[in-house]
C-alpha cells in the first residue's frame, strides 16, 4: 500500500524551474507542504504564489550551509535533490573545478543531505536523489556527466542500507525537455530532440511532469529502496 503526501514536509532542493519546479507543483497537488530551496532563495520565493510553499537558502556544495538549512527546518517527511552541475566536454576539455563542481553538486551534496536530514526524517520519510540515462549508456562528450550518474546510483545502494529503514531511491531521467537543451539554439535543439525522437522505443521526448510522477512514486511506494528508477523513454536500449 503506498504512502500519502497529505499534510506532509517535503525539501526540494533546486531551481524554481524544470523539474524541481514540476515536482513541487505535483507534491503540493498531493497535499503537502513543500519548501524549496537552492542558492538564491529570493528567486525561489518570486517563483511560487502559494502559501504552501516556503522558500530557503541552500548550498550544496558547502556542508555547513546544509547543516544550517536542516536547523532551520527540522523534521521533515521527504528530500528531494534535483540540483546538478553537468560536466559537459570531451575528456580534453574536461577540468578538476568542472568535475569537482558536478559531483560536489549532484553527489556530494546529496551525500549532505542525508547526514544532516536523515535524524530529522519521520517515520516513512525518504530520500530521493537525481541519476541519469547516460550511467547506463555513456557517450562521447557526456564522460563527466556519466562519472557523476555513476556515482549517484552507488550512493543511492549505499545510503538505502546505512540509512534504513529511510528509504533511498533515486529517479534516472533520459531526454526531457526542461530548457536544460535551449543552448544549443533553437535549430540543433530540434534536431536533436528529433533524431532521438525516431530512435528511442517511447517515440517522444520527455516532460518536467513525467519525472515528477516518478519522483511522487518514489517518495509514496513503501516497499522500494535503493533503487536508481529509470525514466528514459527506453534510450539505453538503442
Amino acid at each position: 500500500m503506498s504512502a500519502t503526501l497529505q499534510d506532509k514536509t517535503v525539501l526540494v532542493v533546486g531551481r524554481g524551474s524544470g523539474i524541481a519546479r514540476a515536482v513541487t507543483l505535483a507534491a503540493r497537488a498531493a497535499g503537502a507542504r513543500v519548501v524549496v530551496a537552492g542558492r538564491d532563495r529570493a528567486a525561489l520565493a518570486d517563483a511560487y504564489d502559494d502559501a504552501g510553499v516556503s522558500a530557503e537558502q541552500v548550498d550544496l556544495t558547502d556542508e555547513k550551509s546544509i547543516a544550517a538549512l536542516a536547523e532551520r527546518l527540522g523534521d521533515v517527511d521527504h528530500v528531494v535533490s534535483t540540483a546538478s552541475a553537468r560536466a559537459r566536454g570531451r575528456v580534453g576539455d574536461l577540468t578538476p573545478a568542472t568535475l569537482s563542481l558536478s559531483f560536489g553538486t549532484k553527489v556530494i551534496g546529496p551525500i549532505m543531505l542525508a547526514k544532516h536530514f536523515a535524524p530529522r526524517v519521520r517515520a516513512g520519510g525518504s530520500f530521493v536523489f537525481f541519476s541519469g540515462s547516460s550511467a547506463l549508456k555513456p557517450a562521447v562528450g557526456v564522460l563527466g556527466v556519466a562519472a557523476t550518474n555513476g556515482a549517484v546510483d552507488v550512493v543511492t545502494k549505499a545510503l538505502s542500507l546505512e540509512l534504513a529503514p529511510i528509504r533511498v531511491n533515486a529517479v534516472s531521467p533520459g531526454t526531457v525537455d526542461t530548457g536544460a537543451w535551449d543552448g544549443l539554439g533553437e535549430r540543433k535543439k530540434a534536431e536533436l530532440f528529433a533524431e532521438r525522437i525516431a530512435r528511442n522505443p517511447a517515440r517522444r521526448i520527455g516532460t518536467a511532469e513525467d519525472i515528477a510522477e516518478a519522483v511522487l512514486f518514489a517518495m509514496t511506494s513503501t516497499f522500494m529502496t535503493g533503487v536508481s528508477l529509470p525514466l528514459d523513454g527506453g534510450e539505453p536500449l538503442v
